[in-house]
């Protein structure tokens, strides 16, 4: 059972690594959007600051959307999802690898660029810890969040629209408490009570979202 866990998880990241242009256009997209808001309102270090955590939770939940139409849609067309179902491993297990190696490649990018955008907000030192601190268990939500939502719109007509409506009002929560953590921070205050609810919810989605997902696969598929 391992070695099969441990075979479908090496697959599961030569598939990303072929896919490299998904990925530059996520950083991109990023990157860019982000970048725009500081040109669009000028250079007022207070107000950008104010801005800094609405604006980077936005622009973070904003790029992910934009992989998770492909994220089960290459395997229901070709026909593999239905081989996935045939394994002898769970298929919220397959679920859940599935969702770790979109975020190691959609989620963790965004984390690791994220110093260098909150430096563009004027963050610094302790501010910018606590902006990956928050992004990091945040981008894994958004990830397992979407991938309800990309179960239950697969092969839908006009799907990436339906994604949208379907996962914002999911996501909501998350942005509330990374954005409210790290506003607190930059107040100075303490971020701990929203950090450690945002790690609760994190430990809930955790087990609970990979089921979904497949139970909404299973659906698809019957």
């Amino acid at each position: 059972m391992g070695a099969m866990l441990w075979s479908l998880l090496r697959a599961e990241l030569i598939t990303y690594l072929w896919r490299q242009q998904d990925l530059w256009v996520v950083v991109a997209f990023y990157l860019a959007i982000a970048s725009l808001f500081p040109l669009a309102v000028g250079v007022e270090p207070a107000l950008l600051r104010q801005m800094a955590p609405g604006v980077i939770w936005v622009c973070a939940l904003l790029a992910s959307l934009l992989a998770l139409p492909r994220l089960f849609a290459d395997d229901h067309h070709s026909g593999i999802l239905e081989q996935l179902l045939l394994l002898p491993l769970s298929l919220s297990v397959v679920v859940w690898v599935r969702i770790f190696c979109y975020w190691l490649w959609s989620g963790l990018p965004l984390v690791l660029l994220s110093p260098l955008l909150g430096m563009q907000y004027g963050l610094h030192g302790e501010e910018l810890l606590w902006l990956v601190a928050t992004l990091l268990p945040g981008t894994l939500l958004l990830a397992l969040f979407g991938a309800i939502g990309a179960a239950l719109t697969l092969g839908a007509r006009g799907g990436g629209a339906l994604l949208a409506l379907l996962i914002i009002p999911l996501c909501v929560p998350v942005l509330i408490l990374g954005a409210g953590a790290l506003g607190e921070a930059l107040a100075g205050g303490d971020p701990m009570p929203w950090y450690y609810l945002l790690l609760a919810l994190l430990l809930v989605a955790l087990p609970l979202a990979p089921l979904a997902t497949a139970a909404a696969l299973r659906i698809t598929v019957d």
